[in-house]
């Protein structure tokens, strides 16, 4: 019975002892939390990218300081940046319906695709500009709304 026990263990040991601990949970420090709407489909997925700069601002998510992926259920998605030390960022976000990951426009580099931005910035004959959108994060907890716009 013992050496059946002891074979048991490194297959189940880590399965019971994840059922008997209490929960734990991490401490959410300086996290923004972005909560998605008006996104007209479930059709593939939003991308959220946070700029610390003007630099690549809306478009280029490379240039963004992080840039998350989020599933979309019921119209709405979420997108969560963790461990954002206290600065100044702007959000850019869009509906990649396709899920090809970019931002689809036609010819003359309209977007196809659902796109917002923080403080609901929008452009004038274009993107927004990062000054728009900017907003100050101090650091805990901060959750923002976006509200997604097709052209």
């Amino acid at each position: 019975m013992r050496k059946m026990l002891t074979s048991l263990l490194p297959k189940f040991g880590a399965l019971w002892i994840g059922l008997h601990l209490p929960s734990l949970s991490l401490p959410e420090t300086n996290v923004i939390g972005v909560h998605v709407q008006n996104l007209r489909s479930d059709k593939g997925q939003v991308i959220c990218s946070l700029f610390s700069s003007p630099e690549g601002f809306p478009k280029d998510s490379r240039k963004s300081v992080r840039r998350v992926t989020s599933a979309i259920s019921a119209k709405q998605a979420s997108c969560f940046f963790f461990e954002i030390p206290p600065g100044t960022y702007a959000l850019a976000v869009f509906h990649d319906e396709n899920s090809n990951g970019k931002l689809d426009t036609n010819f003359l580099g309209i977007p196809r695709e659902g796109v917002g931005a923080s403080n609901g910035a929008t452009g004038h004959l274009g993107p927004p500009k990062f000054d728009a959108a900017a907003f100050q994060f101090s650091g805990g907890r901060l959750n923002l709304e976006i509200v997604i716009h097709y052209l």
